[in-house]
């Protein structure tokens, strides 16, 4: 905890002084405006906060405090900022679903025009709920090796729907947002391999990795599609080396996973140290002052 925190101070000291540096201080009342950044956030729950704090949205669109987005919030630089994000969203619209999927979210916040010419960045996190992640975590968990694998497999199978569908949610939100710069972000590992153990074989440790690694690269790959066929002006911020060594199994994990109550829903989920990780990595990707409006 102590180290959390201590990060989370470290982090915000250093957000000051890179605020400082650029000149995001306070102006005399007739010098020119200063430049902002206009955040719209949509997603599923890793967008949505959880894991970072406690629950401030009833269900079925559940958030928490303390997301990667509060992280940002808190920039000099960064103005107004929405975050429609639900934990359990898919990208497409499906009528069994019980929370408002992507496409839904991008259409909602672009018919209220939060969503709009005005927007400067948006940012998302989307694919897992779609694999159905939870399956083969908790198959692996419970059955043997073989049986695992195919459950690796069969999610797998599902990519290339995830990665047309997302390049359609780039692609709209770029049309809603036509000047804003779209962070898409990919998933941690969730496993160490020179870590504790855990609930999971060794084994069955790295097929769920793999299956990780194979969600970000479609992910990736939908990113550089949406450029390529809307001009979308997306970009993909990997966070493969921010979480190396904080796995749910390391000695300092930055992904929440309790053993003893594995259906928690926060488990396989950032907690605030992950989520400061989160911001770091777009602020090392993103150089906001330069889509400011001013």
């Amino acid at each position: 905890m102590a180290n959390a925190v201590g990060r989370r101070r470290r982090f915000a000291a250093g957000l000051a002084t890179m605020a400082m540096a650029l000149g995001f201080t306070a102006l005399p009342a007739d010098a020119a405006p200063v430049p902002d950044v206009d955040l719209v956030a949509v997603g599923d729950s890793y967008t949505a906060g959880v894991g970072a704090g406690s629950y401030i949205t009833p269900p079925p669109c559940l958030k928490t405090d303390g997301g990667y987005v509060d992280i940002l919030e808190d920039l000099a630089i960064v103005d107004e900022v929405i975050n429609g994000a639900c934990s359990g969203a898919i990208i497409p619209p499906d009528a069994s679903w019980s929370v408002p999927s992507v496409m839904e979210q991008i259409a909602a916040l672009s018919a209220s025009e939060r969503l709009s010419g005005r927007t400067e960045l948006v940012t998302l996190t989307a694919g897992a709920n779609d694999l159905d992640f939870t399956t083969p975590l908790t198959v692996c968990a419970v059955y043997t090796l073989d049986i695992c694998a195919q459950a690796v497999m069969a999610a797998r199978a599902k990519l290339p729907a995830i990665r047309a569908d997302l390049v359609e949610a780039l692609t709209a939100i770029h049309r809603a947002a036509p000047r804003a710069r779209i962070v898409v972000f990919g998933y941690p590992l969730l496993f160490d391999p020179e870590g504790l153990p855990t609930v999971l074989t060794r084994d069955a440790q790295g097929l769920i990795n793999s299956g990780t690694v194979a969600l970000t690269e479609a992910i990736e790959q939908a990113v550089d599609n949406a450029n390529a066929e809307a001009k979308a002006n997306a970009v993909y911020v990997d966070v493969t080396d921010e979480f190396a060594r904080h796995a749910t199994n390391s000695t300092e994990p930055w992904i929440i996973l309790d053993p003893a109550a594995f259906s928690d829903p926060r488990n396989f989920h950032p907690n605030a140290a992950g989520h400061d990780a989160y911001a770091a990595a777009l602020t090392a990707e993103v150089n906001l002052a330069s889509i400011a409006r001013r």
